[in-house]
């Protein structure tokens, strides 16, 4: 089994990464973390395979938690899980070991993929002996490293994912199905399944409105 680490500050976010790892078999969780330091005290008693790395922590960068790592002679691998989309992070990210990188939000099936790709490529390279020559290595950085195979559920596009969750950080009193369509110019349904595929992957939350009569309004909260 593949031990992983989840470093996540965001209560719910944390417990649906866990959730997701769990589910894809040979993967377990040895423990979460809510804070780099918190990380780094868990990892000198108990050494993982696999960190699933947030980058913005309240107490350090994720990218310093990688360097004190790196720096305590602790091999672990690393993940780094986060909305940064600034290309100089990503080259950081590399810089300092990390394996891959996954963009939040993300699917169950986006970070299986990422987890049965590195859960092949250590099968790949654990072993001892020699590569046989360019070829091999080439394949076992390959399953590492290779194109995306999964993507949104059908029918669903990134840049309207995008514009919902533009919304949602704008509104954190909560954003209705209803109001989040008319501010991007779709449809309340339309809109409802992105805030729910977004509620599935513990990006956001549901929160019941109360108030008049009949069935209380839904809302969704950016988590």
């Amino acid at each position: 089994m593949i031990s992983v680490l989840v470093v996540e500050d965001e209560e719910i976010t944390a417990e649906a990464n866990r959730l997701f790892v769990e589910r894809v078999p040979g993967f377990r969780v040895a423990g979460v973390a809510r804070s780099g330091g918190e990380a780094l005290r868990f990892l000198r008693r108990h050494p993982v395979d696999l960190i699933l790395l947030d980058l913005y922590l309240p107490d350090m960068h994720g990218l310093e938690v990688c360097r004190a790592l790196r720096a305590a002679g602790v091999l672990s691998d690393v993940i780094a899980v986060t909305s940064a989309r600034d290309l100089s992070v990503i080259r950081s990210a590399v810089s300092v070991g990390v394996a891959q990188y996954l963009l939040k939000p993300f699917t169950f099936a986006s970070l299986s993929e990422k987890l049965m790709r590195y859960a092949e490529f250590r099968s790949s390279v654990d072993g001892s002996g020699e590569a046989s020559g360019q070829t091999e290595v080439d394949r076992a950085l390959g399953s590492l490293w290779g194109p995306a195979h999964n993507s949104l559920p059908k029918g669903m596009t990134p840049a309207t994912l995008d514009a919902i969750l533009a919304e949602l950080r704008r509104s954190p009193d909560g954003l209705s199905a209803q109001t989040a369509g008319t501010a991007i110019g779709v449809s309340r349904v339309t809109a409802r399944r992105y805030l729910e595929y977004l509620t599935e992957i513990g990006a956001a939350r549901r929160i019941p409105q109360y108030g008049g009569l009949g069935r209380p309004e839904l809302l969704y909260r950016f988590t």
